[in-house]
């Protein structure tokens, strides 16, 4: 398959750097893993997409790139105090055969843009905040924490990414329980919020298409 699926699948344009790759992976993986996301078919596929993306374009990507990458990432961080990163994971550019457990992925929040160590702390805090919420199926509360995120830190690209996805997870278990007209305007707002996610149009693109399947065959909804 062409790496510029890879990048797609990841919301990248193609030929984007190892640190880009990265990032992009590890921000979809821990949105969509299955420990938060239990018993959501269409998020384990999103996820199982993610992970044979990241690992497809790594193992395509110039040895000395990884390398260099790798050896940047001590020091990026050491800017935010609740960062670790797992010396396992530290060890190998591939992603293992197996998912990575939750705990792996609590620690990739990146620096937000000109933030301080406070702010960073803040934004770690919340993003842990906002996995138990949505394990909890908790989406107002979800969406009332990261409107908040955005008002504090609107030059963040990594809050948008939140932003939009909360939305569409919002709309998604709308959709599950047939409150159709909700569940457009969350979908619809999703895509206001981060047009350019590709890996997101292509999940919006699913619940569009079965928000109106719904519409005509209210009968297959019911059942």
């Amino acid at each position: 398959m062409a790496l510029a699926h890879y990048y797609r699948i990841l919301g990248l344009r193609t030929g984007a750097s190892f640190g880009d790759v990265k990032l992009a992976y590890r921000n979809l993986a821990r949105l969509y893993h299955p420990d938060i996301n239990p018993g959501d078919q269409l998020a384990k596929e999103k996820f199982i997409q993610v992970t044979q993306a990241y690992q497809a374009l790594v193992n395509a990507l110039p040895v000395e790139a990884v390398a260099a990458q790798r050896k940047a990432t001590p020091s990026q961080a050491t800017k935010a105090p609740a960062q670790t990163t797992p010396s396992a994971a530290a060890s190998r550019p591939s992603v293992p055969a197996t998912p990575p457990p939750a705990k792996e992925v609590e620690f990739t929040v990146s620096p937000t843009p000109g933030g301080s160590a406070a702010d960073q702390q803040l934004k770690v805090n919340s993003f842990k905040q906002l996995r138990e919420l949505f394990k909890g199926q908790r989406f107002p509360r979800a969406v009332a924490l990261v409107e908040g995120l955005v008002q504090r830190f609107p030059e963040d690209p990594e809050i948008r990414q939140w932003h939009a996805i909360t939305y569409y997870r919002w709309g998604h278990d709308l959709l599950n329980h047939g409150n159709l007209q909700k569940a457009e305007a969350c979908l619809k707002k999703a895509r206001r919020v981060d047009p350019q996610n590709r890996s997101l149009r292509q999940a919006l693109h699913h619940d569009f298409q079965r928000l109106e399947q719904l519409r005509q065959h209210p009968v297959a909804q019911a059942q």
